[in-house]
């Protein structure tokens, strides 16, 4: 996420990605900071679990809350594609994709680690997942932000 943070940056400041994009870095860094949450209550021993603190050391509801409605508004801004997409019409939408990649399996292996009763709250598998999703959007506004075409999985008949 910090490659994409840096190039959204010098994509903005170039004035190359639209205005309504051009905070893309803004929102890459709360969603940065938001993973340091999830980090925090990944790593936490399940004796220490009542210390946690909701939006600090526990993902909480406000936080999938404001994810999804960046999603939202975000998915206003673009046109959303119909079919599977090849990654890397672009530099800022590749880093983007890399992210979403780790980010899944982060959340396949919460998802293990919530079934084993190793996960504290009800919070953060659905919080990874949005944030996956967002990641996706965030990589298919890039692309049409940078009037980059994106290219399609499937072959089309000539």
């Amino acid at each position: 996420m910090g490659l994409a943070r840096a190039e959204a940056g010098e994509l903005a400041a170039a004035e190359r990605l639209p205005r309504d994009l051009a905070q893309l870095s803004d929102l890459i860094v709360r969603l940065q900071r938001g993973l340091f949450v999830v980090g925090a209550e990944l790593a936490s021993n399940p004796d220490a679990w009542d210390r946690l603190r909701d939006g600090t050391t526990r993902v909480d509801e406000p936080m999938l809350v404001a994810v999804e409605a960046d999603l939202a508004a975000l998915e206003g801004l673009i046109e959303m594609p119909r079919e599977f997409i090849v990654p890397g019409a672009s530099r800022l939408s590749a880093a983007l994709e890399l992210a979403r990649t780790i980010l899944r399996r982060a959340e396949r292996r919460a998802v293990s680690l919530r079934r084993d009763g190793r996960v504290a709250g009800p919070w953060l598998v659905p919080y990874l997942n949005r944030v996956a999703d967002l990641l996706w959007v965030m990589a298919r506004a890039a692309e049409q932000g940078e009037q980059r075409a994106s290219i399609t999985a499937r072959v089309r008949p000539e």
